[in-house]
């Protein structure tokens, strides 16, 4: 019975999300009312110190977030991103664990229609992606687990490599299908994406609408998401499902956003926070949410906020990179068509840092840069203003933050891994 109702849950929440606002046919304002009622009034929250507190992350409006000034938050540094301390490689820490995901995953969208099957698991056959969300909930899970093994306080003198952190055997099971479930969910999100910006490629290869068809790829999408759903539900957990349909709600939620911006919204910074909470760190956070849940802490606990406040910022830390790479990197090192955002229309944190210098930029940012020559106007101002320069600054800010929320747990092999990999975030090349 229990499990029927999550099933029940969690594909509702799948299927009045994703196949509304990411099917073929337009977005109706009865759908968008729907969709951001929500989120109304939302403006990222301001990063409060680590210490040790209750209150859980909520999507709701809360303090501004000075996101053109963050060198200027104080925040007492215990680790700083930019120089990790000794420990694990985060993907090496927990490789084992995600070798079988990709074969796992075909397994599950196994299915009677050939096309469909080799729609859905298009990209877990191939050697590129970095598995990053499901590495975030392996390390974020044995972080946790290192608080209820060890019993010791934050400080005590114990070497981080004599914590154990790892969860027993059937919890971490458990938490290595939400590893799973978070990827199959981002991967349909990517493939939904791909319909939407009409991109030919990802990853460095053909997008699945491309090799197939847009509804192909949409059924692809919805079947991953399907299939996603249940195991979301052989978890057990009322509040993992409810978190997760969370996740989707946001994803689907920030895709709406960017279809039906008002002109005057792609200027305003909190409008683009908020877009990229919603498109990808809702995802994040709430899957390292889940797993800190599945671990057996309760939702209020420090260590469930700790991993979810980790998740939050680095993954408004990685979408920010992201972000800054569509502008220096080459096509072929990130694996998808360079400058594809502002081809798109749309203006990322590096136009809107510009725009404050060269306001002109503005106009075209409205336009979303229609008009023959904005692109390479834009680009050429962007090349003389500090966008560049201060988007780094905000990634960095954010990815400390993420790691300044780890203090909560004890030092162990996990945390510093978790430590290294928000510095990946900030120096990676694609």
């Amino acid at each position: 019975m229990v499990s029927s109702l999550l099933s029940f849950l969690a594909l509702s929440t799948t299927f009045l999300t994703f196949s509304r606002a990411l099917s073929v046919r337009p977005v109706d304002d009865d759908d968008l009312s729907a969709l951001l009622e929500a989120s109304e009034g939302f403006v990222a929250p301001q990063a409060a110190s680590p210490a040790r507190s209750s209150h859980r992350l909520a999507l709701r409006p809360r303090e501004r977030v000075l996101a053109a000034q963050p060198v200027n938050a104080k925040v007492e540094s215990l680790v700083d991103v930019n120089s990790p301390p000794s420990g694990p490689d985060p993907f090496d820490y927990v490789g084992d664990d995600l070798l079988s995901l990709a074969d796992q995953v075909r397994e599950v969208v196994d299915t009677d229609h050939p096309v469909l099957k080799m729609a859905a698991s298009h990209f877990f056959s191939l050697k590129s992606g970095k598995k990053f969300r499901p590495t975030i909930v392996m390390l974020i899970s044995r972080a946790a687990a290192a608080a209820a093994n060890s019993g010791a306080d934050v400080g005590d003198s114990v070497s981080y490599k004599d914590v154990d952190d790892m969860p027993s055997a059937d919890v971490y099971d458990k938490q290595r299908r939400l590893g799973q479930i978070t990827e199959m969910i981002h991967t349909a999100s990517l493939i939904h994406d791909d319909v939407l910006d009409d991109a030919e490629t990802r990853r460095g290869g053909d997008s699945v609408h491309k090799l197939y068809s847009n509804k192909v790829a949409v059924l692809a999408g919805d079947f991953l998401l399907a299939r996603a759903s249940v195991l979301l539900a052989q978890l057990g957990n009322v509040e993992v499902v409810e978190t997760m349909a969370n996740a989707l709600d946001s994803l689907v939620t920030g895709e709406v956003m960017q279809a039906k911006a008002e002109p005057d919204d792609l200027t305003t910074f909190d409008w683009y926070m908020k877009k990229t909470y919603m498109k990808t760190a809702s995802l994040i956070a709430c899957s390292t949410r889940s797993a800190a849940l599945l671990g057996g802490f309760a939702s209020t606990s420090e260590e469930t906020v700790a991993a979810e406040k980790y998740g939050y910022h680095l993954g408004l830390a990685f979408q920010i990179v992201d972000d800054l790479l569509d502008f220096t990197q080459s096509a072929d090192l990130l694996g998808k068509p360079a400058c594809s955002d502002l081809n798109n229309g749309q203006a990322t944190a590096p136009i809107l840092f510009a725009a404050e210098e060269y306001p002109e930029l503005n106009a075209m940012i409205r336009r979303k840069f229609k008009q023959p020559g904005d692109v390479d106007r834009a680009r050429k101002l962007l090349e003389r203003s500090k966008g560049l320069e201060r988007t780094k600054s905000l990634a960095r800010w954010h990815a400390q933050q993420a790691v300044e929320w780890l203090s909560v747990l004890p030092d162990s092999p996990a945390r510093r891994a978790l430590v290294k990999l928000g510095n990946r975030v900030i120096v990676r090349t694609s």
